[in-house]
C-alpha cells in the first residue's frame, strides 16, 4: 500500500489517499482470510524487484526513484532495505526550492512540487496557458523545440538533480533506478539529469541513472518477493538477485 508503512509492526501508519491511520491491515486481513499476510510498501516493494530481477540486480547500495503523480523512494544499503518504520524514503518531500509552492505536507518547495509529473503539466500550463496532456505531453513538446516547455523540463531536471546530489552526499548510492510515468520519456529525461547532476557532485560517489527495467509489473513482483520471505525467512527483502541464483527463474 502506499503511505507510510511499518512492515515490522505490520501497520498502515498513514496514508492521505486512502485515510487511514495506524492500521493494524495485516492482522485484520489475517483474521478474515484465515492465511498469512505480508504487508509491505507500493514503492519499498517496486525497488526490492527491481533489486533482485531488474535494472539494479548487480548492485548493492540502490535507490528506486519512481517519478509520477508524486515522487518517493526505496532505498538500500549494502543490499538491504532502509525502512525506519516507514519513514524512509520520502524523496519527493526533500525541498528544493525553499520559497517555492506550497506541498500538500505542509511545506514549501518540496520535489514533487517541481518534478513529478503532475507538476511538470501544472507548471507548462500555467506559463503556457495551454493544456497538456501530462508530463509526456510536455516532453512532446518539448521534442519539438517548445520554449515553454524546455524551461519547466529544465527547472525539474534541476531539481531532481538537486535531490539526488543530497542523495549521493548522504548515502553515496551506485545506482539510481527511475521509474513511473516520467522516465519514459528515456534519454529526454536521463541525459540531461545526467549532466545536471555530474555539475553538482566533486568527491562523492557518482551514481548511475538508469531506467527502470519491470514497468507496471515491479509492485506486483515485488509483493510475490515479499509473499515469498514470509514463508522462507532465509530470503531477506533486497538481497541481490547475484546471491540468490535461482530468484531470477
Amino acid at each position: 500500500m502506499p503511505g507510510i508503512v511499518d512492515e515490522e509492526n505490520r501497520t498502515a501508519v498513514y496514508s492521505a489517499n486512502l485515510g487511514w491511520r495506524d492500521l493494524p491491515l495485516a492482522a485484520l486481513l489475517e483474521d478474515a482470510s484465515g492465511l498469512p499476510v505480508s504487508l509491505g510498501h507500493d514503492v519499498r516493494a517496486g525497488g526490492a524487484a527491481e533489486c533482485r530481477l531488474g535494472a539494479a540486480r548487480d548492485a548493492r547500495d540502490v535507490w528506486f526513484v519512481p517519478v509520477g503523480t508524486g515522487i518517493s523512494a526505496a532505498v538500500f544499503c549494502d543490499g538491504r532495505p532502509v525502512r525506519a518504520h516507514g519513514y524512509a524514503g520520502e524523496l519527493g518531500h526533500v525541498v528544493v526550492e525553499p520559497d517555492g509552492e506550497p506541498c500538500s505536507c505542509g511545506a514549501r518547495g518540496c520535489l514533487e512540487t517541481v518534478a513529478s509529473a503532475a507538476a511538470i503539466a501544472a507548471a507548462y500550463s500555467a506559463r503556457s496557458g495551454r493544456r497538456v496532456d501530462g508530463a509526456a505531453g510536455v516532453g512532446a513538446l518539448l521534442a519539438q523545440g517548445d520554449p515553454d516547455a524546455r524551461a519547466v523540463w529544465d527547472r525539474a531536471v534541476d531539481a531532481l538533480a538537486t535531490a539526488f546530489a543530497t542523495v549521493a552526499a548522504l548515502l553515496a548510492p551506485e545506482v539510481v533506478v527511475l521509474g513511473g510515468g516520467l522516465a519514459e520519456a528515456g534519454a529526454l529525461l536521463l541525459d540531461p539529469l545526467r549532466a545536471s547532476l555530474a555539475r553538482r557532485l566533486t568527491f562523492q560517489r557518482r551514481p548511475e541513472l538508469v531506467p527502470a527495467a519491470l514497468g507496471d509489473m515491479a509492485g506486483c513482483l515485488g509483493a510475490g518477493l515479499a509473499a515469498w520471505r514470509t514463508t522462507d525467512g532465509a530470503m531477506p527483502l533486497g538481497r541481490p538477485a547475484r546471491e540468490r541464483p535461482e530468484a531470477a527463474s
